[in-house]
């Protein structure tokens, strides 16, 4: 009981900011921070808080999954967006055994692509860039042989032609790895913070987002499946639109029904991310990625057509001292995002 007791106080600070967060869809700012950092976690769906291995990328998501196996590590991730948006993340790690802290320092940004400008009569009289970019830094440290507690804290910074906003947030984050048993959980409050500068004079909200899972790997069999549910902080994730009232609840990948569904059990289930990944070979070196995100199932699909919406895949491997991933997600019938991404350890080569 003794050991739990810090993810309890965790989540006796965090519920207190989860009551006072019913925040409305649309109304955030800094968006682009939510968007999954890395190829690895986009093929799990956009959501991975649970894992505790080398891989760096899953501290911008939960910084207690920073540990002294990312002593070294590198990392750069690219994104593919839609359209032309171009999005990624780029992250170095360091173990501090003096101190007993892992700490790591990110880089992720995201550039809109050409705009155009227009004047009131619909002319176009040129282009305007839009881009934004996030600073993050952060620290973990071992609480017990089962316990790790770990902060982020990020600048942002939003430009818009010649108009700039910037932010500061935080992420808190506590997991919890039984590996005798193969079972972790997780749970983390990411971006609480507020604008330091905006556009209009008006601050708005940013994205903040409680999130809580679990991840357990088979005894038999080298596969590891995770269950995440975000957005508790806003119970409601429906929109009311009159024209979708005889949608099914549940979707997975077939035609759109013509029965009423249960309102209540969509919403449920709007809350969750169900990814497994296969670990094959010696030291896991060939892996294989399966997501559903039911949120984006729901919000992107078109009605009466089919559609692999919410869905997402990939695969990772590693040559000689290189970690490879490929993730993809099906976004809409218009397309999906390809994400990509390579690491290292700098001291396997010093």
């Amino acid at each position: 009981m003794k050991k739990q007791l810090p993810v309890l106080a965790l989540a006796a600070w965090l519920l207190p900011l989860q009551l006072l967060a019913q925040i409305t869809g649309g109304q955030h700012v800094f968006k682009f921070m939510t968007l999954p950092p890395s190829a690895r976690i986009t093929g799990l769906g956009g959501a991975q808080i649970t894992v505790q291995d080398d891989d760096l990328a899953f501290a911008a998501a939960n910084p207690a999954a920073l540990n002294p196996s990312m002593d070294g590590r590198l990392t750069f991730q690219h994104n593919f967006f839609l359209t032309d948006v171009q999005h990624g993340y780029a992250a170095y790690g360091a173990h501090l055994p003096k101190l007993g802290f892992t700490v790591h320092g990110g880089l992720q940004y995201i550039g809109y692509g050409d705009i155009k400008q227009a004047d009131e009569f619909g002319n176009v009289t040129g282009n305007v860039k839009a881009s934004e970019t996030a600073f993050t830094l952060g620290g973990a440290r071992q609480l017990t042989d089962r316990i790790s507690l770990g902060l982020n804290l990020r600048f942002g910074v939003s430009t818009l032609d010649v108009y700039q906003a910037s932010a500061l947030a935080a992420d808190a984050g506590a997991i919890y790895v039984d590996t005798a048993n193969r079972f972790s959980a997780a749970i983390v409050l990411r971006n609480v913070g507020a604008q330091l500068a905006t556009y209009n004079g008006v601050k708005e909200d940013l994205p903040y987002d409680l999130q809580v899972g679990f991840s357990k790997r088979l005894k038999h069999l080298p596969f590891r499946f995770t269950v995440i549910a975000h957005s508790l902080n806003q119970w409601d994730l429906r929109y009311d639109d009159p024209n979708n009232q005889d949608d099914d609840v549940l979707l997975f990948g077939g035609e759109q029904s013509q029965t009423q569904g249960n309102p209540g059990i969509d919403n449920f289930f709007r809350h969750f991310i169900f990814s497994g990944e296969f670990l094959l070979g010696r030291n896991e070196s060939f892996r294989i990625r399966l997501g559903y995100n039911h949120l984006r199932k729901k919000e992107l699909s078109v009605r009466n057509y089919r559609s692999l919406a919410g869905f997402s895949g990939g695969v990772g491997f590693k040559i000689s001292r290189f970690r490879l991933d490929v993730g993809y997600a099906a976004y809409h019938l218009a397309g999906g995002v390809l994400h990509v991404g390579i690491g290292t350890n700098l001291k396997d080569f010093f």
